[in-house]
C-alpha cells in the first residue's frame, strides 16, 4: 500500500481514537448512565392505588458515576432531590465495584489518548518498528481490548471497555444501585424500582469498546502483518533450524 493511503488510515484511526477519548472523558462526568423509574410502595399500599393512580407513587432518577439527580412522589407532590455517590452514599453502595468501574474506565481513557497519539506519530513521523511503529499500535489495540493481569495470564483476556460495562451493570442489576440511592435517608417511605435504562454515558463506553477493533482492522489494510501471525515458510524454517542444531 503507497505510504499516501498509509498515512490517510493512520488519520482515520487517529482522529476515531480522539473522538472516542473524548466522548469517554465526558461519559465520566456526565450524570447520564441509568435513568431509573421506582414506585412509592408506603404510599401505594396505604390508599391501596391501582391503575393510574400509581403515576402518583412513581418517582424518577438518572446518574453517573459520581452524581446524580431525581424527583420522589408518595402522593403528596413531588419532592426533588440530588446526591453525590461519593461521599453521601459511601455506607449504602458498593464501593469496591464502583471504584473499579471508575478505575478501568480512566485507564481506558489513557489508553486511548496514547493510542492516538501513536496513530498520528506513525502518520506524519518516523515511527520505530518496535514502540512508536505498528506493532506499538497493535500492543496498545491489544491492551485496550483485552487487558488483563499478570497473575491472571492463563484466564480468557478481558476488555477494559468490557468489564466497565459488565462491572456497571452488576452494580446497578444485581446491587441494586438504584432502588439503594431512591430508599437513601427515607426511615418512613420504602421504594421499589420499577425500570432501568442505560443511556448516553454507558452507550459510549459500549461504542469505545468497538472502535479499538475497528482501529486494529485499519492497521491491518496497511499491510502490515499481526505480531502474532507467522507465515507457513517462516514457521517451515524455523522448524528446519531447529532439526539442525
Amino acid at each position: 500500500m503507497p505510504n499516501q493511503q498509509k498515512k490517510v488510515i493512520f488519520c482515520m484511526a487517529g482522529v476515531l481514537s480522539f473522538v472516542c477519548a473524548l466522548g469517554l472523558v465526558t461519559a465520566l462526568g456526565i450524570p447520564l448512565w441509568i435513568k431509573a423509574t421506582f414506585l412509592c410502595k408506603t404510599g401505594a399500599l396505604l390508599v391501596n392505588a391501582s391503575g393510574q393512580e400509581l403515576d402518583k407513587f412513581m418517582g424518577e432518577m438518572q446518574y453517573g458515576l459520581f452524581h446524580g439527580e431525581g424527583v420522589r412522589q408518595c402522593g403528596l407532590g413531588a419532592r426533588p432531590f440530588r446526591f453525590s455517590l461519593f461521599p453521601d452514599l459511601l455506607q449504602v453502595i458498593p464501593v469496591s465495584i464502583h471504584v473499579n468501574v471508575i478505575l478501568f474506565s480512566i485507564i481506558l481513557v489513557i489508553l486511548t489518548m496514547v493510542g492516538t497519539a501513536f496513530f498520528m506519530y506513525n502518520a506524519f513521523g518516523k515511527p520505530f518498528e518496535t514502540l512508536h511503529g505498528p506493532l506499538g499500535l497493535y500492543l496498545l489495540s491489544f491492551i485496550s481490548v483485552a487487558n488483563r493481569l499478570p497473575a491472571l495470564q492463563h484466564q480468557p483476556k478481558s476488555s477494559c471497555g468490557c468489564l466497565v460495562m459488565i462491572l456497571f451493570a452488576s452494580e446497578v442489576k444485581i446491587h441494586h444501585l438504584s432502588e439503594k440511592i431512591a430508599n437513601y435517608k427515607e426511615g418512613t417511605y420504602a421504594y421499589k424500582t420499577q425500570s432501568e435504562k442505560y443511556t448516553t454515558s454507558f452507550w459510549v463506553v459500549f461504542i469505545c469498546f468497538f472502535v479499538h477493533f475497528l482501529n486494529g482492522l485499519l492497521i491491518r489494510l496497511t499491510g502490515f502483518q499481526f505480531p502474532f501471525a507467522k507465515s507457513k515458510d517462516t514457521e517451515t524454517t524455523n522448524v528446519a533450524a531447529d532439526l539442525m542444531y
